[in-house]
């Protein structure tokens, strides 16, 4: 019999790898990835970064981890930069109702 913490971390990682998927789907939608891989990344980074990043993604290897990573960053929708754009567009006479 499976101790319950099995099944929470069997859990975790579903849902990390339908979120990866997600994530990959919709680069591939947008045309940033797909079956040519015609690039090639090579860097030194720390083991532990590396780990941590692969346990929390629960990817093994590196060029999935490598194209999960680049793959959000390419589609991170900025909304911070986009929030700020906005400060002082709405008047402050509007009346939101609090």
């Amino acid at each position: 019999m499976r101790h319950p913490a099995e099944k929470i971390q069997e859990s975790e990682a579903e849902k990390a790898k339908r979120r990866n998927q997600m994530v990959l789907d919709q680069a591939k939608s947008a045309g940033l990835i797909g079956t040519t891989k015609d690039a090639r990344l090579s860097g030194r980074v720390s083991a532990n970064l590396l780990a941590a990043a692969k346990e929390h993604t629960h990817v093994a290897s590196d060029t999935e981890l490598i194209e999960l990573a680049l793959s959000q960053l390419a589609l991170a929708d900025d909304f911070g930069a986009k929030f700020r754009r906005h400060k002082g567009t709405i008047s402050p006479d509007l009346d939101l109702e609090f």
